[in-house]
């Protein structure tokens, strides 16, 4: 690879890196062309990329951010997915794929400047959606609102029950 391409390489990481907060980085040794093909289609569908980086690209590009902190991690194959959206998402389609192929393995991930190791890594890949995270705390939200709705419009029917009571009292009395 010449020198210059090199640099572009390391600049376009260095763009990428700034602009993520996630990222996780898997040993692909032993993957033909089409489970490759098929991750990366799943990733991309999960809003993310997968790229084969050199190991000496990568330490330059993740220098002075948080991505050094992966610095240990940069050693054999190694292919970085770029986590542009939901790492939950990303992190079940890994984990997945990682059951699916036994060639892949999980070595590292990062989750706003945390470094992730494989447990942790396989622990995010078990939690909900994003959607279904946000619909639960909508629902934790509007109880109180749907709580106290309840209770004032008990107030009424239960006045509403009562004049129907004394209705039916006085129908009574006049038969």
């Amino acid at each position: 690879m010449k020198k210059e391409l090199k640099h572009e390489v390391v600049k376009n990481l260095q763009k990428e890196f700034s602009s993520i907060s996630a990222a996780v980085l898997v040993d692909y040794r032993g993957l033909d062309c089409e489970q490759m093909g098929q991750l990366r289609r799943d990733l991309k569908n999960a809003s993310a990329e997968l790229r084969v980086v050199k190991n000496t690209l990568l330490k330059l590009a993740a220098k002075g951010t948080s991505f050094e902190k992966m610095n240990d991690y940069y050693q054999g194959p190694t292919a970085v997915t770029l986590i542009k959206e939901d790492p939950a998402a990303v992190a079940k389609v890994l984990t997945k794929s990682a059951k699916e192929y036994k060639a892949l393995t999980l070595k590292a991930g990062i989750l706003q400047d945390r470094l992730l190791d494989v447990d942790a890594l396989e622990a995010l890949s078990k939690l909900p959606s994003r959607e279904v995270l946000l619909s639960q705390l909508l629902s934790v939200l509007i109880a109180p609102v749907r709580g106290f709705a309840t209770v004032l419009a008990g107030v009424p029917r239960g006045f509403v029950t009562v004049l129907n009571a004394v209705k039916e009292q006085k129908e009574k009395e006049l038969n």
